[in-house]
C-alpha cells in the first residue's frame, strides 16, 4: 500500500473491448431499473392508495430475487454464462415491454402490475449469478477490483439520476414514457451483448467438471469466502439504517422531506465518491483487510450518526457510511470471483447475491424493531457497533481472509485447485 491517492481506474474500459459493451449495457439497465422503480411506485399508489399495496411491491421483487438468485447459480455452472445473461436480459425485455403496454392501456389490475413486476425480477436473479462472473473472465486479475469499481460507480450514479429522470418524465409524459425508457434502456443491455466472447465454466467437459458438481456448494466452505460472505452480512444485518430515517428525521429535523432525501443522497454522494477514488483501493492486494476494515468504518460511521445533533453532521457520517460500504462492495466482490474456482463461481455468486439482497431487507426490519421497543439513536448506536464486534470476530477468527492477496495477473486457478475445492472442509 501507498499513500498517494488515485482516482478511479480506467484501465478496463480501455483495454477491454468486452468489459466497455459490458458496462455501457450495465449502466443503461442500472439507469432503467431506477426509472421502473419510480414508476412501479408511483403506478401502485395511483392504484391502491394504500402502504400495503406499495409494500406488496417488495413482496413482488424480494421472493423472486432469493427463490431465482439460487437457481441461477446452478444455471451459470452449468451453461454458457453469456448465454445465460443473453436469455435472461432477452425475458427483461419482454416484460418491461409488457410494463409499457399495460400502462399505455390504462390497466387498473395491480395484480397484473405486480405480475410483471415479479417476471422482471425474475429474471434478472436468473442472471445475475452469471453477470457476476463475467468481468472476472474479461479482465486480468489484477483489473478485476476496478472493472468492479467502474460497475459500482455507474450504479451509484443511477441511483442518484433515476428518480430524478423518472420524476420529469412521468411529470410531463405521464407512466408509459417512463416504462418506455425502461425498455429501451433494456434494449441497450441486451445489445450490449452481442460481441461478448462465450464463457463456458472452465473443465466442464471433464471428470474435475463432474467431481466439481458432486462438491456443489462446499467450496463456501473455504475461510476466504464464508469470511467475506460473513462480513457483508454483519455489517448489513446489524446496522442497516435506511428504515430509521424517517424516525430520526421526524425528531431531529421537523419531519422535513428535503431533509429525508438529503440522507439518501449523502449515503449516495458518498459511494460515489469513494468510487471516483477508487484507484487507491483497487491496486492493494490485501482485499480480506480492506473490506474488513471498510465494513468496521461502516458500521462506526452509522454509530456516530445515531448520535449526531447538527445536520451537517449527520450528513457527513452518512456520506462516510456510504464511501466504506463502496470500498467494501468493491473489494469484496474482486475478493470472492478470484478466490472462487471457475466451476463454482454461479452458485458461489448466487449465494453472494441472496446475501446482499436479503441482508440489507432484514437489517432494516431488525433496525425497526429495536428502534420501536427502545428508541432510534439506540438502535442505530447499539447495531453499528454490534457490527463492528462481529466484524471484528471474523476478522480474528479467519486468518486466511486477513491475509489474502489479490494474485497476480498470471496467477489462475488449477484443475487440480478445482477438485480440491470441491473436498476441502474449510
Amino acid at each position: 500500500m501507498t499513500g498517494r491517492i488515485r482516482f478511479l481506474d480506467t484501465r478496463p474500459l480501455r483495454r477491454s473491448r468486452p468489459f466497455r459493451d459490458l458496462w455501457i449495457g450495465t449502466s443503461a439497465s442500472q439507469l432503467g431499473g431506477q426509472i421502473a422503480t419510480v414508476a412501479v411506485l408511483a403506478q401502485v399508489w395511483d392504484l391502491t392508495g394504500s402502504p400495503v399495496g406499495t409494500g406488496a411491491i417488495g413482496l413482488a421483487t424480494g421472493l423472486p430475487m432469493v427463490l431465482f438468485g439460487l437457481l441461477g447459480g446452478t444455471l451459470a455452472d452449468t451453461f454458457d454464462r453469456r448465454a445465460v445473461v443473453r436469455v435472461t436480459t432477452a425475458g427483461q425485455l419482454v416484460a418491461a415491454a409488457g410494463l409499457c403496454a399495460q400502462a399505455m392501456a390504462g390497466n387498473r389490475s395491480v395484480i397484473l402490475l405486480l405480475t410483471l413486476v415479479a417476471v422482471a425480477t425474475s429474471c434478472s436473479a436468473l442472471g445475475a449469478p452469471a453477470r457476476r462472473i463475467l468481468p472476472v473472465r474479461l479482465l486480468p486479475s489484477d483489473q478485476v477490483a476496478a472493472g468492479l469499481a467502474l460497475m459500482n460507480v455507474s450504479f451509484q450514479a443511477a441511483m442518484l439520476a433515476g428518480p430524478a429522470m423518472a420524476g420529469l418524465i412521468i411529470a410531463r409524459w405521464e407512466l408509459p414514457a417512463a416504462y418506455a425508457a425502461q425498455a429501451i434502456a433494456t434494449a441497450v443491455a441486451a445489445l450490449s451483448l452481442i460481441r461478448l466472447p462465450a464463457m463456458r465454466p472452465e473443465g466442464a467437459d471433464t471428470g474435475v467438471r463432474r467431481r466439481a458438481e458432486r462438491g456443489g456448494w462446499r467450496v463456501l466452505r473455504r475461510p476466504t469466502l464464508w469470511g467475506s460472505m460473513a462480513t457483508d452480512l454483519s455489517a448489513t444485518l446489524l446496522a442497516m439504517p435506511i428504515a430509521l430515517f424517517p424516525l430520526i428525521n421526524e425528531l431531529r429535523f421537523g419531519g422535513n422531506p428535503q431533509t429525508l432525501g438529503l440522507f439518501l443522497s449523502a449515503v449516495a454522494v458518498g459511494g460515489i465518491t469513494a468510487g471516483l477514488l477508487s484507484g487507491t483501493v483497487t491496486r492493494w492486494r490485501r482485499s480480506g483487510l480492506v473490506q474488513l476494515s471498510a465494513a468496521a468504518v461502516w458500521g462506526l460511521a452509522l454509530a456516530c450518526f445515531g448520535l449526531a445533533g447538527p445536520l451537517w453532521l449527520a450528513l457527513v457520517c452518512l456520506a462516510v457510511a456510504g464511501a466504506a460500504d463502496t470500498v467494501s462492495v468493491i473489494t469484496r466482490g474482486a475478493l470472492i470471483q478470484l478466490e472462487t474456482p471457475d466451476a463454482f463461481r454461479g452458485r458461489v455468486s448466487s449465494a453472494e447475491h441472496v446475501i446482499g439482497v436479503a441482508g440489507p431487507e432484514l437489517g432494516n426490519f431488525r433496525g425497526g424493531l429495536l428502534a420501536s421497543a427502545t428508541s432510534a439513536s439506540f438502535s442505530l448506536v447499539f447495531g453499528g457497533l454490534s457490527a463492528v464486534l462481529a466484524i471484528a470476530a471474523v476478522a480474528v477468527t479467519n486468518a486466511p481472509l486477513r491475509a489474502y492477496r489479490t494474485p497476480s495477473p498470471a496467477a489462475k486457478p488449477t484443475t487440480p485447485q478445482v477438485a480440491e475445492a470441491a473436498a476441502a472442509p474449510g
